[in-house]
């Protein structure tokens, strides 16, 4: 499908991510992969963060407010709190976390999983999107995904490598 795979290797889209426990037979598949010149423990706070803003295009995403660019000291992520705040409001759900490693949730009846690779002195920060509906609409979400996903995760990449 045309936007369904970012920086991703083969070896990386054949791990099987938390999301795909959740949803077997998806109409969209999708991932994204960035390497962050940061060990993991520098990487997950920054996941974890993505429960108080999107960290994509705050313009479009978060009606112009600013995704916060210092850590918050959160406590770590919960089954069962929103996944996300878009313009202060909670949206979705966190639905698993594997500390440190995954984090998975619901949005917008998509679910998605990040997750952390140890890399040598480096992270990958991974991501997949599946989605169970919308067979007509999944190229276009997928494209959408792409370019909101990309500027999420490299602005992630940003943050944890200044340290």
């Amino acid at each position: 499908m045309i936007g369904d795979r970012w920086g991703v290797t083969d070896a990386e889209v054949a791990l099987r991510f938390g999301c795909d426990a959740l949803l077997e037979a998806p109409v969209l598949s999708a991932w994204r992969g960035v390497t962050v010149a940061a060990p993991p423990e520098r990487v997950w706070p920054w996941v974890g963060q993505i429960r108080v803003a999107p960290y994509s295009y705050d313009w479009v995403d978060n009606l112009g407010r600013r995704s916060p660019r210092t850590l918050l000291g959160l406590d770590p992520p919960q089954v069962g709190e929103p996944f996300t705040r878009t313009a202060g409001r909670p949206v979705g759900e966190v639905l698993a976390v594997d500390p440190g490693r995954e984090l998975t949730g619901r949005i917008l009846g998509a679910l998605m999983s990040y997750r952390l690779e140890p890399h040598g002195d480096s992270t990958r920060l991974l991501l997949k999107v599946v989605m169970g509906r919308g067979r007509v609409l999944a190229p276009l979400v997928s494209v959408g995904d792409l370019v909101m996903a990309r500027r999420q995760l490299l602005t992630f990449k940003e943050l944890a490598e200044r340290g």
